[in-house]
């Protein structure tokens, strides 16, 4: 069982070996779970005996695939598997229930609870109790691991009479939460599975439906209570989320690297991260563009810009169409060429599907000209016969049947179509006119030309300068910017016509159908779900099978695609039109009214997670509230959940960021410290060429007995940004995924957003303004420094200066 009772008195010694048996049962569990997975996908399931071909294929992908997801949740649960233990209250004689607490669920060999995943509904106590509340619980308990040795316990207590004899004289340890923040930074962001606080919870554990705004200031948790919630989520609503995917949307490559190994480490691999810029298929965007035009490329109008770009791309000259093709010239008058076009727009699709109606129109029209040109050819003899008044009856009879058919009956029709589809010239006027287009292709030509720009820049209530400021050559690099408009013309477009492909995917689609019906019927008759594959968590069978069904489906669908077992992840970055069954937005208040109609798209149930703060908005074309960017998707159905106790920043330099926000931000309360430790921000008189002897003592103070840990970042203005370079030649710079490993990186106010440091050094903060000089201040943990060459601004005037 999960549970233990102890009668005999102990030291904390003897107890801190009692939990190191226990935590070596966990692993070894852990270990043989691995081992039956793993020989799964080694040997393979065992035959069932019957059922033909596709359900001996259907029977060991779905084994095959269980057993992938399980060795891929075990393997991450490595570190800290064991973290937890709460002890009820004895009740009417009879002693409480202990439970250990981990990242995930485990069953003993009598599949008895040996490990209650974090998640579950008996694990809640471990979070919610305090003091004032404690629930049922007697005690809650911290394991301390290292690798897989039990390093110490501490202890919350509170009931003492609760306890036993024997636990009693077992309680030790010290506050759980402040010790875990005291630990050296390592360039990764830590679970706080362990010390996850009330509040946190709270957001973790809320309901699925609706948008969920955590608005929090600096240290509050907020992303990695984000994070526990996808974890959470995934693990509650298993059989929504999975198969449609969880999308963690973050503001930088540096920040997914920094957050990457938390939901492997509480037992979920399957889920997408990505930046605003990648985002869009094929495209992985990093340049930011200047304010003006991040501003402009942010706001709705562009919307009706790149609307108005397809359209200009839909012509109908006023003058007609001529194209000679095979020795004719072939005509395509005003009046029908107007016509033709207006009949496609009506067409409730995108361009590209209003292209194959305007193909056929203009092919049409194509060929009732070349055949009434025919018919006038060949009418000039018997126009002869007709005015000489000489014409035999028989004659007379055949012209007037002739009267009453058309011109082309259907077959004539179609075969004159096909002939002028193989005219190069009628394929490219028809091209010309209606093109097929691509996003990337439509805002290539649409930015590279001025002309264009300026024809349909009113239609979008653009100045001329504000049209000039899009220009740029064909060829230049995609931005950050562009990605949000690339998904807009993608809505616009839709796909490309392929035949050939078009054809093979109908086909491809009558095969999985006719497959997905027998791997319906296989499930429903075989029993599959009793392929022995010990189940990790508490699910149920119906639940199972229906899981089992889902692969079952996928399984269909991977024929089609040499074999190769791609995750939910990879499949819904390859798919555009993919949606996913939740979306977390870290950092939201940096996404642009464009940016969030692309995030809106992803997720059309709009069951979302909103993480960020108002107060720390740094992109020109970010939010400064949650209405403004959030009410025209979810008026009125948007819950805000405020984050109000610092974690991270230690008290006084928390007092210098609230003297900052003051003023940047007047209408925003900083959330409390719980930390009164480290020393207080001070300020040298340097320049950058200086640098090096700081960064060096900075290093010394962070990296004392802390081997592999510790990290510190310098964060510069953008006027000494290169001088801090050039005199920091060996630090990583810019928002790098590398920098995450570097012991110093230089970073822009921008690019630190969203991570944490040991130490932090502000150069210039005179010239780091607004929202971005709270941001720089508050990345420590331990120690903050602020050099500067002349004053200081008055906003920093509490700051005491020091000598280097």
């Amino acid at each position: 069982m999960g549970t233990r009772q102890a009668d005999d008195v102990k030291s904390p010694e003897a107890a801190l070996r009692e939990e190191q048996d226990y935590v070596t049962r966990v692993y070894d569990r852990l270990d043989t779970e691995r081992d039956e997975a793993e020989r799964t996908l080694r040997e393979g399931p065992a035959a069932t005996g019957g059922g033909g071909v596709f359900q001996a294929r259907l029977e060991r992908a779905v084994a095959t695939d269980e057993a992938v997801r399980r060795l891929d949740r075990l393997t991450g649960v490595e570190r800290g598997l064991c973290f937890g233990r709460i002890d009820h209250r004895a009740e009417g004689g009879r002693p409480g229930d202990t439970f250990y607490l981990g990242r995930i669920g485990l069953r003993d060999e009598h599949r008895e609870p040996l490990l209650i995943d974090w998640r579950a509904a008996a694990a809640r106590p471990f979070y919610t109790a305090t003091h004032t509340s404690p629930g049922t619980l007697a005690r809650r308990r911290h394991l301390h691991l290292r690798l897989r040795e039990v390093v110490r316990i501490d202890d919350e207590v509170f009931d003492l009479d609760g306890l036993s004899a024997a636990d009693q004289s077992t309680i030790v340890g010290e506050a759980a939460l402040l010790a875990t923040l005291r630990r050296g930074r390592t360039g990764r962001m830590s679970d706080v599975v362990a010390t996850i606080q009330e509040e946190q919870d709270q957001v973790i554990r809320a309901g699925l439906p609706g948008v969920l705004v955590v608005q929090g200031g600096p240290g509050t948790g907020k992303t990695v209570a984000a994070l526990h919630r996808a974890a959470y989520l995934l693990y509650t609503h298993r059989d929504v989320l999975e198969r449609r995917g969880v999308l963690v949307v973050g503001p930088n490559a540096t920040f997914l690297r920094y957050i990457e190994q938390v939901l492997p480490g509480l037992g979920e691999t399957d889920v997408a991260l990505a930046t605003v810029g990648e985002l869009f298929p094929g495209v992985r965007a990093t340049v930011i563009e200047s304010p003006e035009v991040a501003v402009l490329k942010g706001g709705l109008r562009m919307a009706g810009l790149i609307d108005a770009a397809v359209r200009l791309r839909q012509r109908a000259p006023e003058e007609g169409v001529e194209i000679e093709s095979d020795g004719m010239v072939l005509r395509v008058d005003p009046a029908t060429m107007l016509e033709i076009r207006d009949r496609a727009r009506e067409l409730r699709a995108p361009h590209n599907v209003q292209r194959r109606l305007f193909v056929h129109e203009m092919l049409r029209a194509l060929a009732l000209d070349r055949a009434e040109q025919y018919e006038r050819i060949t009418d000039e003899p018997l126009q002869e016969i007709l005015d000489s008044g000489a014409v035999p009856q028989w004659l007379q009879e055949l012209l007037d049947e002739a009267e009453d058919r058309p011109l082309l009956d259907d077959a004539d029709l179609k075969s004159a179509k096909e002939t002028l589809w193989q005219d190069p010239a009628v394929r490219a006027t028809i091209d010309a006119l209606w093109p097929e287009l691509t996003p990337q292709r439509l805002l290539t030509d649409l930015f590279g030309d001025r002309e264009a720009l300026r024809r349909i820049g009113p239609e979008a209530g653009l100045s001329p300068a504000e049209e000039a400021a899009l220009f740029r050559p064909p060829g230049s690099e995609w931005t950050v910017s562009d990605v949000p408009l690339l998904d807009e013309a993608a809505e616009l477009l839709g796909a490309p016509e392929d035949s050939a492909e078009r054809a093979r995917r109908r086909a491809a689609e009558r095969e999985r159908e006719a497959e997905e019906l027998y791997a319906r019927e296989v499930i429903e008759s075989s029993g599959i779900v009793q392929t022995g594959i010990p189940e990790i968590d508490m699910v149920d069978a119906r639940e199972l099978a229906e899981r089992h069904l889902e692969d079952a489906l996928d399984l269909a669908e991977r024929q089609h695609d040499d074999g190769l077992r791609l995750t939910t992840a990879q499949r819904a970055a390859a798919d555009r039109e993919w949606t996913y069954g939740h979306v977390i937005v870290d950092e939201a208040q940096e996404l642009s009214e464009m940016a969030w109609r692309t995030v809106m798209r992803k997720i059309p149930t709009r069951s979302l997670t909103v993480v960020g703060d108002i107060a720390q908005t740094g992109n020109p074309a970010g939010a400064r509230s949650w209405g403004s960017m959030l009410d025209r998707y979810v008026s009125g159905r948007r819950r805000e959940h405020r984050l109000m106790v610092n974690y991270r920043t230690p008290a006084a330099i928390m007092r210098l960021a609230a003297d900052v926000l003051a003023e940047v931000a007047p209408d925003q309360t900083p959330p409390e410290p719980v930390r009164d430790d480290g020393p207080p921000p001070v300020a040298v008189r340097m320049t950058p060429d200086t640098l090096p002897a700081l960064v060096r003592a900075e290093l010394d103070e962070i990296t004392t007995d802390r081997v592999g840990e510790g990290r510190l970042a310098v964060i510069a203005s953008t006027a000494q940004h290169a001088a801090v370079l050039a005199a920091l030649p060996n630090a990583e710079a810019g928002a790098t995924p590398e920098a995450l490993d570097s012991p110093v990186v230089v970073l822009t106010p921008e690019e630190s957003k969203g991570l944490e440091f040991d130490s932090v050094i502000v150069v210039d903060p005179a010239g780091i303004t607004g929202s971005d000089l709270y941001v720089a201040i508050t990345r420590a943990t331990r120690r903050l420094t602020l050099t500067h060459h002349n004053d200081l601004p008055p906003i920093l005037s509490s700051v005491t200066e020091s000598a280097l």
